[in-house]
């Protein structure tokens, strides 16, 4: 077995509910850290007596210490949202492709989020958000189901004061919602788009990243200037076992971020 494929064994140091069924951790090295991470990059959290799954990366670059935000949707997910201060997690990584957060240095950068899609994108916003000077604008488009299915809640007042534009829009409103209500991908419209200077950073269920894609391509943003995060099961992370291709694809190696020129074709097909 190679090094690379051996998990470093990393601490909880502290876990917080984003909903009633996401966490965000914040794991310390127990052993030699990983290496650093980039925005957009997953790495591989093994619990043990319960399995490995992958999970992206959703702190900030930098330090030893890794952040992830989990949704239970399993087995392992669970195990790992259960998990309390002390517990130990076993770490492989980082893997994968990055947004490239940079390529929008001097123009404007859309995120646009649906649901725990806004916990990768998140340490790509907070990049920018902490060189806020080099980039003309920034907007973050949030779509979530429900006002109380929000990741990120508390931070979302953050990063209007550091200079994003942050709207979100649900799918039910709830009592005392006053904001939009509707897919995210109206908001669209709604925002100042340069379509020759924009850089979009999309993930979400797959039909949302499509008709993302789709509306900001009507805005006139060219398919390679749009990047989406792709999902497939990923078992190895290393692109040796072929549970993650997707065409001609390995989307632990080629991705999970490649641009929607890319992406589009693969998309549309069914189970694919």
């Amino acid at each position: 077995m190679s090094l690379q494929a051996v998990p470093a064994r990393y601490r909880v140091a502290s876990r917080a509910a984003e909903t009633h069924d996401t966490v965000t951790l914040g794991l310390e090295p127990v052993d030699d850290p990983i290496a650093p991470h980039r925005p957009g990059q997953f790495a591989m959290l093994y619990v043990f007596g319960s399995g490995e799954v992958p999970i992206s990366i959703s702190g900030e670059p930098g330090g030893p210490g890794l952040v992830y935000t989990i949704r239970s949707v399993g087995a392992v997910t669970r195990a790992l949202c259960e998990a309390g201060p002390g517990e130990l997690i076993g770490v492989r990584g980082p893997y994968g492709t990055e947004w490239g957060v940079t390529d929008a240095a001097g123009q404007d950068l859309v995120v646009v989020a649906g649901g725990i899609g806004l916990a990768p994108l998140r340490p790509a916003l907070l990049a920018a958000l902490a060189a806020r000077e080099r980039y003309r604008r920034v907007t973050v488009l949030i779509g979530t189901r429900t006002p109380d299915d929000l990741v990120f809640a508390g931070e979302l007042e953050t990063w209007r004061e550091h200079g994003a534009d942050v709207r979100v829009t649900v799918d039910r409103a709830a009592a005392g919602w006053r904001g939009h209500v509707g897919v995210v991908t109206q908001l669209i419209d709604r925002v100042d788009v340069d379509p020759a200077a924009t850089l979009a950073l999309v993930c979400g269920p797959e039909v949302m990243m499509r008709l993302t894609a789709r509306s900001l391509g009507a805005r006139g943003v060219a398919a390679d200037r749009i990047r989406v995060s792709l999902e497939r099961n990923m078992r190895c992370g290393i692109a040796e076992c072929g549970h993650c291709q997707l065409g001609p694809l390995l989307l632990c190696r080629d991705g999970p971020v490649i641009s929607y020129r890319r992406a589009a074709a693969l998309l549309t097909v069914k189970e694919l």
